[in-house]
């Protein structure tokens, strides 16, 4: 993992993979739609989606459909990528990415809210399109943008974002991170509690190697106060649905605790 953070490998800087060929990355929309059908309350989510890879129509007829299926439970987190590798593969233009990612994010707002839609840009445009059914969320499926507190970044996530899933420094100090972000709203007009904030939590382990999940969830009051809303705590789940099942619950209820 700490090869993605080394700017001579990929990470941050973006580049080329710095892992091996043969991790096993399930495509995601495919996998949400079924975990659609196996749930009922869960929230579905992408962390990140390369958007910007997919063709803009496509991705707005399945983000939509994914959303009606769940019942309004899907939220859409995109991001440029940093492997150019991914873009040569697609046919697409690596330097010319953010550009892709907007017109992208344009492309679904107005198919998601328009009943008969219509669209210009140098990429694309189409007149008197029918794109049905919309998202069961009004607006549209929620647009959770990944990046850095950049300019292009930040003027991105305030035209297009419900929430922020933050990327390298600002996932390393979550303080200055979102301080920056919020600071970056303000200057562009979008009032930052309007914005939702991803950050993790650090999993602490016991004496026995187990999870703490007091120890864990310590760490989550002054992010919330902070403005933070959505957590991530990596560790590894346990074989079976009885034992994950009660780890999550009691997860979620440490959390609870911790925060009031």
């Amino acid at each position: 993992p700490e090869a993605y953070a080394d700017p001579r490998r990929g990470g941050t800087a973006g580049g080329r993979q710095p892992t091996g060929p043969d991790g096993h990355w399930l495509e995601p929309l495919t996998t949400l739609a079924f975990l659609a059908g196996q749930t009922t309350r869960v929230r579905l989510g992408t962390s990140i989606l390369i958007a910007a890879l997919r063709r803009p129509a496509v991705l707005a007829k399945t983000a939509a459909t994914l959303d009606v299926l769940s019942g309004g439970r899907f939220d859409l987190g995109v991001g440029v990528g940093w492997q150019e590798e991914e873009y040569t593969a697609a046919g697409l233009d690596f330097a010319g990415r953010g550009r892709l990612l907007d017109h992208t994010l344009e492309v679904c707002r107005t198919l998601w809210t328009e009943d008969v839609a219509s669209y210009a840009s140098p990429e694309l445009s189409f007149d008197h399109l029918h794109a049905m059914p919309k998202p069961v969320q009004p607006g549209g499926v929620p647009i959770w943008v990944g990046g850095t507190v950049q300019p292009r970044s930040m003027e991105r996530l305030a035209r297009f974002g419900s929430g922020w899933i933050p990327w390298g420094p600002a996932v390393a100090d979550p303080r200055r991170g979102v301080t920056d972000m919020r600071r970056s709203m303000e200057d562009l007009d979008r009032d930052p509690d309007t914005v939702q904030v991803t950050s993790y939590l650090r999993a602490v382990t016991d004496d026995n190697g187990g999870l703490d999940l007091e120890a864990t969830m310590s760490a989550a009051p002054p992010l919330v106060e902070l403005g933070v809303t959505d957590f991530k705590v990596p560790v590894p789940l346990p074989v079976g649905v009885g034992p994950t099942t009660e780890l999550l619950a009691s997860a979620v209820a440490a959390f609870h605790s911790a925060v009031g």
